[in-house]
């Protein structure tokens, strides 16, 4: 299979007042095209680091980062934000919905950003929306929906630029029981599809959802050895 992602030797460091924080240590590692990985962790572990590296949000400070065979270490801010529009699909915990946007406008917003006409984009974006059954929400704001149902338009928007990668942060952590069940389940399905997922989470019921586990520990990655 190839690979989507390859991380060898990633550093990252933060300076907080005189004190040097170790973020990340030396981390490698290697994600499948169409795998569905979790990294598990506590709160202060690395993961949201290693989140933002893989999010090409933020940039490690040593080590190398393929994406689709992009040097993403080599990469400036530029091209970094063409391959975050164009490479992943961002879902986060609290969903980061425009909240004066219906729900049509938040989900084709990736596509508009790309320099689709409004017209093209409502148009691509159809599949997407009758797949994850938001067909009878393309009107309401976010306020008007349920938890669930919020999380259901973050992942269209995630979804409707066909990245090579979904990046989810926490998907469950702002639902109940019940509806992040229903997004787990979701996740399972698109994965079966052929669609790359990297679920973050300090949950490991969660992380059991995935087919393969990595934890993070101190800012060091190990294989769960499942």
């Amino acid at each position: 299979m190839n690979k989507t992602i390859r991380i060898e030797g990633v550093e990252k460091f933060y300076t907080i007042g005189e004190s040097r924080l170790h973020a990340l240590k030396s981390v490698n590692l290697e994600v499948e095209k169409g795998e569905f990985l979790a990294v598990l962790g506590p709160s202060g572990s690395g993961k949201s680091t290693l989140m933002n590296v893989i999010g090409c949000m933020d940039k490690a400070d040593g080590g190398t980062y393929f994406l689709d065979d992009i040097p993403i270490h080599k990469a400036k801010e530029g091209q970094l934000t063409r391959i975050r529009n164009q490479k992943i699909g961002f879902i986060f915990q609290k969903y980061h919905l425009i909240p004066t946007y219906n729900v049509l406008q938040n989900i084709v917003m990736p596509l508009l950003v790309r320099g689709m006409s409004l017209r093209e984009a409502e148009e691509a974006s159809q599949d997407t929306i009758h797949m994850l059954g938001l067909d009878d929400r393309i009107r309401h704001k976010p306020r008007e929906l349920s938890g669930g149902q919020q999380q259901r338009v973050a992942i269209a928007r995630a979804l409707v630029g066909e990245p090579s990668i979904l990046l989810a942060d926490e998907p469950t952590g702002a639902l109940d029981q019940n509806s992040g069940k229903e997004v787990l389940k979701l996740f399972h399905r698109l994965n079966e599809m052929g669609n790359t997922i990297v679920m973050i989470t300090h949950d490991l019921n969660v992380a059991e959802n995935a087919q393969r586990i990595v934890r993070i520990v101190d800012g060091e990655l190990y294989e769960d050895g499942r």
